[in-house]
């Protein structure tokens, strides 16, 4: 199997190392990552210039691509053709802190493999939940192991068309998790500011500041599985449609207007 890994957080972070010398077990890897960090970036796709890929390498020598684009910029290419072998799963991190609920929208790790996830490939998100404010250097070593059994079994078992897995792991030695949990999106809790301040020749800029977000806990939720010290495998597709609300809205007056 040919595995594809990617990250937001630029080619040089030490999770996406962490991360390809797991996948190295299961398949032949591939890297192909932004050359700078492109954490909330969503999912973007670059249209209005020309994108470049350098290569590189690894801390240990591993080759890499290294683009100018988005991590989502990084999935397209590598399936378009930049990479010659036929690629059959994404696997996009380790990211250094939690992907929970909305934050799926914003993240650049969750959305490289919802991009693998458009281009019809199995695709599979990691994340760990790294205390606020540390400074030392992370272990990624036990969520780069939740990573190998996530992808053995999406291996084994395959991935329904249009569906990823979004995976995010306690911040915790391995033989301290407890277990797995399959879970659904939580409630992420957001405290942002308007952060407003003049530069020197008087003109106004904006930075968007504030508290860091936390998370209603809820069982069987990410959130919740995450606070109680399991794994949380969140199954997300590309449908965002609201299905529950169609009907509500068929009873709607639609007609009205039309004609002035």
């Amino acid at each position: 199997m040919n595995i594809l890994v990617t990250n937001d957080d630029g080619v040089g972070a030490p999770g996406l190392l962490a991360l390809v010398n797991s996948m190295k077990e299961l398949g032949n890897v591939f890297v192909v990552a932004p050359d700078h960090n492109w954490s909330a970036s969503g999912h973007v796709k670059t249209l209005h210039r020309p994108l470049r890929a350098k290569p590189t390498e690894l801390v240990d020598g591993t080759p890499a691509l290294a683009v100018d684009g988005a991590p989502s910029d990084c999935v397209a290419l590598a399936v378009l053709g930049l990479i010659v072998e036929p690629i059959h799963l994404v696997v996009s991190g380790i990211n250094p802190n939690a992907n929970l609920g909305h934050d799926v929208t914003y993240s650049g790790t969750v959305t490289a493999a919802l991009e693998a996830a458009i281009w019809g490939l199995p695709g599979v998100a990691v994340s760990i939940d790294a205390p606020e404010g540390f400074t030392g250097a992370l272990d990624f070593s036990a969520a780069a192991r939740v990573a190998q059994t996530v992808v053995r079994n999406v291996q084994e078992h395959g991935m329904p068309p249009h569906v990823i897995l979004n995976v995010n792991v306690p911040y915790l030695p391995l033989d301290e998790i407890k277990g797995y949990h399959i879970t659904r999106q939580g409630l992420r809790i957001y405290r942002d500011v308007l952060i407003k301040r003049e530069d020197p020749r008087g003109k106004p800029y904006y930075w968007i500041g504030g508290d860091v977000p936390t998370g209603v806990r809820e069982d069987d939720t990410d959130v919740g599985a995450m606070t109680d010290g399991y794994v949380s495998v969140t199954p997300i597709h590309l449908d965002l449609t609201a299905h529950q609300v169609i009907a509500e809205l068929e009873e709607w007056k639609w007609g009205e207007g039309m004609n002035g």
